[in-house]
């Protein structure tokens, strides 16, 4: 696969294209593309752009595009991670690879143990910190569109919107450890379901927060006999889910 860069705007055949700072960096610098090597731009709307280096130069590269190419790569399943947010490396790491696997949104929720606490420009700053991940990520594995990193919520009031969006296709799982049920209990989901996981921080949710997601319609699952870290357990669940129900 070609080297492929995100440029979030209209691309068209024909059309000549300035690198963002960022992505003139790593073509030049880190992969050290040359005139006339072939790479690949995509701007999250679906399908992708064949094209080639036109001109490199220190003030910027410039790209030439080529034909468009109505390449689907998303998972048919609608998956959405709602993770307890956790200390910065873990958290990078978890919506890496949830993209990586195929899912579609992520909600990053603040709960009662969780160790990182963000609000106001912080807050603001760090979700735009996971989404640049995201982007990161859908270059890397070859997805179109990209999913959405949306602004962190408290669990309540996460809660409180998924009751008002339920949708009686939807599936919606909460990780537990002392869960009775296992994914390979639960019935292939409707083609237009939406399939929700919610994932504690490091020292898992309290027993009120249980309550109130299981309240607002939530399967506690068991992933196996053991006990994964909240940095193993959402992707665990995601390749699961994929392998059962997906596109693996």
């Amino acid at each position: 696969m070609h080297a492929r860069f995100y440029h979030p705007a209209e691309i068209s055949a024909g059309q000549l294209i300035e690198l963002s700072d960022a992505n003139q960096h790593h073509a030049a610098q880190v992969l050290r593309l040359k005139k006339g090597d072939a790479v690949t731009l995509f701007n999250g709307q679906g399908g992708e752009f064949s094209a080639h280096i036109d001109l490199v130069r220190k003030s910027g590269t410039t790209v030439l595009i080529g034909a468009y190419h109505d390449i689907d790569r998303e998972s048919p399943l609608f998956i959405e991670l709602a993770q307890a947010i956790c200390v910065n490396e873990k958290m990078d790491w978890i919506i890496q690879k949830a993209v990586e696997l195929g899912v579609t949104h992520i909600q990053p929720v603040s709960t009662a143990r969780s160790i990182v606490h963000l609000s106001g420009e912080r807050a603001s700053k760090r979700q735009q910190h996971w989404q640049k991940i995201v982007v990161s990520a859908c270059e890397q594995c070859g997805r179109n569109q990209v999913p959405v990193v949306s602004p962190l919520m408290t669990l309540p009031q996460w809660l409180s919107q998924k009751k008002a969006d339920k949708s009686p296709h939807d599936l919606r799982f909460m990780l537990s450890p002392t869960a009775a049920q296992s994914l390979h209990d639960i019935a292939k989901p409707a083609a237009n379901a939406n399939v929700s996981l919610v994932t504690g921080p490091e020292g898992g949710f309290t027993a009120e927060e249980e309550a109130a997601i299981l309240h607002s319609g939530f399967i506690p699952i068991r992933l196996g006999k053991r006990i994964l870290r909240t940095e193993s357990a959402a992707l665990a669940a995601i390749a699961a889910i994929q392998t059962l129900w997906g596109d693996f």
